[in-house]
């Protein structure tokens, strides 16, 4: 089974992203729906290119799912790139609620880091 990477599982609450994601930075991030007492099934994976709190709050306010793993990367590419790896680990559009994959960050022309992957030609 793929690894996500990131440590921890979090509620998918204002108020625990606010205690856990204290940097305003780029980061890529994993969701479930399901309970995560034994395993953490992924159900969507996504990113935000400059402040992860803000994104995963939108998810919370959402509240289609229940908790979440996340990680800090330095640039905006670092964390499309991890996102990428993540939707294909995890089965991509069949396996995970994401309907398509990652889309680039706004105008830039950076290619799927996983080899043979051409959605985004």
């Amino acid at each position: 089974m793929p690894s996500t990477g990131f440590k921890g599982v979090h509620k998918l609450t204002a108020a625990t992203i606010d205690r856990v994601v204290t940097q305003t930075s780029p980061g890529a991030y994993v969701l479930t729906k399901h309970d995560p007492s034994d395993t953490f099934t992924v159900s969507y994976v996504g990113r935000s290119d400059a402040d992860l709190n803000s994104r995963l709050k939108d998810h919370a306010a959402a509240g289609k799912y229940t908790h979440f793993k996340a990680g800090y990367h330095s640039t905006a590419k670092a964390a499309f790139q991890k996102e990428c790896q993540l939707y294909h680990d995890f089965g991509g559009s069949d396996s995970l609620d994401n309907k398509a994959h990652p889309a680039r960050p706004k105008n830039t022309s950076h290619s799927c880091p996983v080899a043979d992957c051409d959605d985004l030609d």
